[in-house]
């Protein structure tokens, strides 16, 4: 993907939690559970949530939103733990809305910083926002999942 065909949205949060912690919680099944999928999230139903967590390995998050059945699935590329996890990001209903997520994670005095990109082909450049906010609610979550008490700071 190109980046003169393709839009970016980037999320950055910090946490009071160690680079290591921060990044099980991305190949964790259980901890998925908790932050990126079901109803502490969104109103959704989780039917399944599967992890392959090598390169090569494939992820599936299969849900039940308003009635409708998503499966988000995607293909690991890089796992660097505790520093970087890339990975195709798309619903199973759409092969053309196939895109890449970066997950950069660097420590900080009092935990990590975590930086996530998210590169989408242009044609969906109207969905950055939506996109954009998606994410920071998982962030804000997974904050509260690590480190309950601590409170998102604004972006």
């Amino acid at each position: 993907m190109s980046s003169a065909q393709s839009v970016q949205v980037r999320v950055t949060r910090q946490f009071n939690a160690s680079p290591e912690r921060v990044f099980d919680a991305w190949l964790n099944p259980e901890m998925v559970g908790q932050w990126m999928i079901g109803e502490s999230v969104r109103d959704e139903e989780v039917l399944r949530l599967a992890i392959d967590a090598r390169v090569g390995g494939k992820f599936s998050f299969f849900v039940r939103r308003a009635g409708e059945e998503l499966d988000h699935v995607g293909t690991y590329l890089e796992i660097d733990r505790p520093r970087r996890l890339v990975f195709t990001w798309h619903i199973d209903k759409e092969e053309d809305a196939l895109s890449r997520v970066t997950v950069e994670i660097a420590p900080r005095a009092t935990g990590c910083e975590l930086t996530l990109t998210h590169e989408m082909d242009a044609k969906w450049a109207e969905y950055t926002r939506q996109t954009e906010q998606g994410w920071a609610t998982m962030m804000d979550v997974l904050i509260r999942v690590l480190a309950p008490g601590q409170v998102p700071a604004a972006p």
